[in-house]
């Protein structure tokens, strides 16, 4: 019997809503997965992707990961993982040097053993690139097979990735598929094999209101209904959200607001307030400081009439970073210019550094993705299929990977992707050496692949 947890999606460095807090949040949650699985005595971790939110993780976060690893390494328990697409960079990954420094494992097509159970790996593959993968995988020499991948997976919300073809194609019969991306937990039955989403570990936007968590996987379990596999789903204790909904009336206005939301405990927690119905405009400021005075962590006022009003835009006005994004989406840039002004907006580029930083990306972009300045929609477009935009419930940009993922290379792209702000750029090199942990540069702590691999 092969016992593991399947976890994902846990966005660690996530500064949500721009608060540190919420960026520790991520860590703590990720480390109550570690404690539940030595707890539990588990033969594995398995982590279905972005591990990080963004590519340049901050030195804090790094460190805390390495703190993780080395905690689960010391239990006896190994951590295999795939990359997704807001953690990828261009060559090397974070997880190539946890591997390096013996505290995880990157699954691929040739598969690891873990007790009667071979794991293997698909890294994310934007959809343009997905008709190379051929599916070869080496075949298993234990009685149960498991394939961990990140997209979104049919039959599932969002879908864009044929479940079925992938299950067809592929040159081992899988008695589960473990799924990254979509973070909302949930499985199904797809050509006779469980395919499970464990959803995200942490809330990364309003629209995740049910209950985090992760999944306890057991293969060659007698009591399990079909094929000896069994899925259970385990909650994680997260900061509380506290969603309050107020529905207007003719004559109503902020007054009511405030006491919906005044019959709430909100001390140290995160509270979304969303109006909706008739009712007089009201200062979402003043709800937001009303919240926080009696103790809120973060306030924020998604007014749904607002958004109605504004030509039907599906914008969540409780976060403007999210508003620009989708705004600049609709104009159609190249992918170099989206690239480009995200690093001038980005508050993690100081002033002062702005310039250096946009003429190093621009020569990158010429030397490396010539392509990436074609219009968006272009036929010289790189990479970015307009259908492959999904509306995931936080209009969330992420910049996709490059990595290997059965057998085919994927290039950058951008897709809408639940889950957070858009991923930053980093550089990357190929020596193996690891000399230290940064040096201070890049604003709060950032790190770049270089400085480590």
């Amino acid at each position: 019997m092969t016992r593991v947890i399947h976890t994902g999606d846990t966005h660690l460095g996530y500064r949500q809503y721009h608060s540190a807090e919420r960026r520790a949040d991520f860590l703590s949650a990720f480390r109550r997965v570690i404690e539940d699985a030595i707890d539990a005595d588990v033969d594995a971790v398995v982590h279905a992707g972005d591990l990080y939110h963004d590519r340049r993780p901050g030195l804090g976060d790094l460190l805390g990961t390495l703190d993780l690893l080395r905690t689960l390494d010391d239990a006896g328990i190994p951590f295999l993982a795939i990359v997704g697409n807001h953690e990828g960079t261009r060559e090397g990954q974070w997880l190539d040097l946890f591997e390096r420094l013996g505290l995880a494992t990157r699954l691929d097509d040739s598969g690891v053993e873990i007790g009667e159970t071979t794991f293997y790996g698909l890294d994310y593959v934007p959809q343009s690139r997905r008709e190379e993968l051929d599916y070869a995988f080496d075949p298993p020499e234990t009685e149960y097979a498991a394939l961990v991948a990140h997209g979104l997976f049919e039959p599932f919300a969002y879908a864009d990735w044929d479940t079925e073809e992938l299950l067809e194609r592929s040159s081992v019969a899988f008695d589960a598929v473990l799924l990254g991306d979509n973070h909302h937990p949930d499985r199904a039955r797809v050509a006779g094999t469980w395919v499970t989403y464990c959803g995200s570990t942490e809330r990364t936007s309003a629209a995740e209101r049910d209950e985090r968590g992760y999944n306890l996987v057991t293969f060659g379990d007698d009591s399990a209904e079909n094929d000896d596999v069994r899925i259970t789903r385990r909650g994680l204790p997260t900061r509380e959200f506290v969603f309050v909904d107020v529905e207007l009336g003719e004559a109503e206005g902020v007054d009511r607001v405030l006491e919906r939301v005044g019959q709430h405990d909100l001390e140290d927690r995160v509270a979304i307030v969303t109006v909706d119905g008739e009712g007089s405009a009201i200062a979402p400021a003043e709800v937001e400081s009303f919240a926080r005075d009696r103790g809120a962590l973060i306030a924020r006022v998604n007014d749904a009439r607002e958004v109605e009003s504004a030509n039907d835009l599906d914008v969540s006005f409780a976060d403007p970073d999210t508003a620009v994004r989708e705004s600049i989406r609709e104009l159609g840039l190249s992918e170099a210019a989206t690239d480009i002004d995200e690093t001038v907006r980005e508050s993690k580029v100081a002033d002062s550094n702005v310039r250096e930083t946009v003429e190093e990306r621009v020569r990158t972009l010429l030397e490396e993705e010539p392509a990436s300045f074609a219009p968006s929609g272009s036929e010289n477009a790189s990479e970015t299929d307009p259908e492959a935009v999904v509306d995931d419930g936080d209009g969330a940009e992420a910049v996709e990977p490059s990595g290997t993922a059965g057998g085919v290379e994927a290039t950058e792209t951008v897709r809408s992707a639940e889950g957070g702000e858009t991923a930053e750029t980093a550089e990357t090199g190929e020596t193996a050496e690891v000399t230290g942990l940064g040096d201070g540069s890049g604003g709060d702590g950032q790190a770049s692949m270089e400085e480590y691999l």
